[in-house]
């Protein structure tokens, strides 16, 4: 029946939208399904397969608190230690009010950084905050290009330069964040981020095709990225991997990871072991346990926008399901994941010992809609 239902809702998904999609679906040691419909490239006709490597976006921001909860489990720092103490350009930071500087009433914290609540944005042009955050990636993004090395740390540098949109833990905003505790991860282990990553989480997984930079001779294996027009035109993106050759801006934890579906269905079912594969563990399940809950007050939930009308809340870098009723959904309470930019989706439950990977290469993402079909359809069928 699962086969079934899924193999219907992907060939719908493609033939309404992305030229290609991949699903897996795990639960305790079984691979309940996976499949792959349609192309990684349309105009050769070179179909999707489990070797094709997907720009997974904001589904690095998981994989970013993993990492960071690792040193937490060490002792290396406290959820409630400012910031300033590990990167001390973030202290006395000022906040934007209107168009007048303030002093920040309160430090960021750590725990600040995983939750969104440190007034950190990304770049956009709805406030002179944003549009400061723009000006900071673009010259981080052209540093990269011309000395081709990551510059992570120097990027947090520039960020704190700027003031914060709002008072740290006041209110949710979805921003840099993840990023910035990629260079604390730097700062507290000696190592470049990437370098962490690989010893740390992909090496002990045994992912072999998860990186920040896509190897030259493994480009051939990247997804080709299409944007549909308003006609349902697919058109190929030809902008869009300048983040992926030759470098990433930065080494970003929050969104320059590329994966394969096999590879990221690893780290996801490892969560939903309570942190162990094939024997190896990289975190517990007890810190699971407090990554996986809802962290934000009541207040707060509304900014969480259309994910808490689906009904999830926010816990350590990860949407978790907390009202079934509003969301309309099957799923367990305590479900946890994120999705990625172009349509790349992961959801994990270890109560059941359930994990899914989805992954497509196309804006505008449809993630509303392909989303909570997709795990509403594998809830359906699991007992």
């Amino acid at each position: 029946m699962l086969q079934t239902r899924l193999d219907d809702l992907l060939k719908k998904f493609v033939a309404n939208g992305p030229t290609g999609v991949g699903l897996s679906v795990q639960k305790e040691s079984k691979i309940m399904y996976e499949n792959y419909v349609g192309y990684a490239n349309l105009d050769k006709e070179k179909k999707i397969n489990a070797q094709t490597i997907y720009r997974i976006y904001s589904m690095s921001k998981i994989v970013t608190c993993v990492a960071a909860l690792q040193l937490w489990e060490k002792g290396e720092f406290l959820l409630t230690d400012p910031l300033s103490d590990y990167l001390p350009e973030f202290k006395d930071m000022n906040v934007m009010e209107g168009d007048k500087l303030v002093k920040a009433e309160s430090p960021i914290t750590i725990k600040d950084l995983f939750m969104m609540t440190s007034g950190i944005t990304y770049g956009g042009n709805g406030t002179e905050v944003e549009r400061m955050t723009s000006q900071v990636m673009q010259e981080a993004h052209a540093a990269e290009q011309t000395k081709g090395v990551s510059q992570l740390r120097l990027f947090a540098e520039k960020i704190s330069s700027n003031p914060l949109a709002f008072h740290p833990g006041t209110h949710w905003r979805y921003g840099l964040s993840h990023d910035i505790l990629g260079g604390l991860i730097e700062v507290i282990t000696g190592l470049s981020f990437a370098d962490y990553l690989h010893t740390y989480i992909f090496t002990p997984l045994q992912m072999k095709n998860t990186f920040f930079r896509v190897p030259v001779e493994k480009m051939h294996q990247l997804a080709t990225f299409y944007q549909r027009n308003e006609q349902g035109i697919l058109i190929e993106n030809t902008w869009i991997d300048e983040q992926a050759e030759p470098v990433p801006i930065a080494e970003s934890g929050g969104a320059g990871l590329h994966s394969t579906l096999g590879d990221y269905q690893k780290f996801a079912h490892c969560l939903a072991l309570g942190g162990s594969y094939n024997g190896i563990r990289i975190i517990s399940n007890a810190t699971l346990d407090l990554m996986a809950q809802n962290h934000l007050p009541e207040e707060m939930l509304p900014e969480f926008g259309l994910h808490y009308q689906h009904g999830y809340g926010y816990g350590l870098g990860v949407r978790v399901m907390i009202d079934q009723t509003k969301g309309g959904s099957n799923s367990s309470i305590g479900e946890f994941g994120w999705p990625g930019f172009a349509g790349t989706y992961t959801f994990i439950d270890r109560n059941k010992q359930v994990s899914a990977v989805y992954m497509q290469q196309m804006l505008p993402s449809l993630e509303f809609y392909h989303q909570p079909r997709i795990r509403n359809v594998i809830y359906s069928a699991i007992e």
